[in-house]
């Protein structure tokens, strides 16, 4: 197929490699002087992977949007809106099938991506989310993953996962888009509580956070109107690994340099999903004590003794 790929940062990148590699005429696109294209045109590589010689790069959005009818967004969660708000070839999206490789909702709202894009484009466009574990350091080094794919429309996500399958990524096929974009976002709330632990030398209690922090989404994900066990699957359960234990995660990183008082800064996602979640929440009455207590520790208004007992009440209570 022809795919053009919106966003050229880690992930984005990553993602052209990726389909490239899988026999795909890949497109890059990058917004001219505020991301890395002009650069990644000079070297065709940037500090993870390197572009082969067919991946076509531009800051033309028109070119990118002409280039193909699958289109992948890869930007921050949180520009998303404004992005589709205000480009100028707002008409050419419309026909086209829009896969978003991004995991968060929206901060100010509290709304799941594709919510974004039906919204801002048109209630029939049927977004794609492509969601679920890896790293881009892994798998380029060869180790391979699994990934889920979902979308409300049948069609496109059962020939898009047969398409985007490869040696290194496997993808599964979707049942619930609600529950797999909360539970894709939420799991890095947990991984900068994850993080938190690492940086209290409380490591071990990672088994109690996974624990209690797939009910807690799992409770939300059903509030929301998506299936519970959507958060024992691949877009939430599924990443722990890469979230919560592994070296490259950012939002990890981040809690661990959060409670060492150390300068983080690179994105962390998680922080805005955060104040999102408990948004959610409020609307739905949820209650989310990890969720609660991470926004607590990153606005500083609790100190190191205090924090494992707002993460872990000590009160008793039954565990189901």
């Amino acid at each position: 197929m022809n795919i053009s790929v919106l966003g050229c940062g880690r992930w984005g990148g990553f993602i052209a490699w990726y389909l490239n590699k899988t026999g795909h005429k890949v497109l890059v696109w990058g917004k001219r002087q505020v991301s890395n294209i002009e650069e990644l045109k000079k070297t065709r590589t940037n500090e993870l992977i390197t572009f082969e010689k067919d991946i076509i790069l531009t800051h033309n959005l028109e070119e990118a949007l002409n280039h193909s009818k699958v289109v992948v967004i890869s930007i921050s969660s949180q520009a998303l809106r404004s992005f589709l708000e205000e480009s100028s070839q707002i008409s050419k999206f419309k026909d086209k099938i829009i896969i978003l490789c991004m995991k968060g909702l929206e901060e100010s709202t509290g709304k799941r991506l594709s919510q974004i894009v039906e919204e801002t484009l048109s209630p029939t466009n049927d977004p794609v989310i492509w969601v679920g574990p890896g790293h881009v350091q892994d798998i380029t080094s060869g180790v391979p993953t699994c990934m889920i794919i979902d979308s409300n429309n049948e069609k496109n996500k059962l020939n898009l996962a047969k398409e985007l399958s490869g040696e290194l990524i496997k993808i599964y096929i979707g049942t619930d888009m609600i529950g797999n974009e909360i539970g894709a976002a939420a799991k890095n709330v947990i991984g900068i509580a994850a993080g938190i632990l690492d940086g209290l030398d409380c490591s071990s209690l990672k088994g109690t956070l996974m624990s209690r922090g797939v009910r807690e989404i799992s409770r939300l994900i059903l509030a929301s109107g998506g299936k519970s066990d959507c958060a024992y699957g691949l877009a939430h359960l599924g990443d722990y690994q890469a979230t919560l234990f592994s070296l490259h995660g950012n939002n990890r990183k981040f809690g661990e340099s959060l409670v060492k008082n150390k300068k983080f800064d690179k994105l962390c996602e998680g922080i805005c999903t955060t104040n999102a979640l408990l948004k959610l929440s409020r609307n739905l009455k949820i209650n989310l004590p990890i969720c609660e207590s991470v926004k607590l520790i990153i606005e500083k208004k609790l100190n190191p003794n205090e924090i494992l007992s707002a993460i872990f009440p000590r009160n008793q209570q039954r565990e189901f």
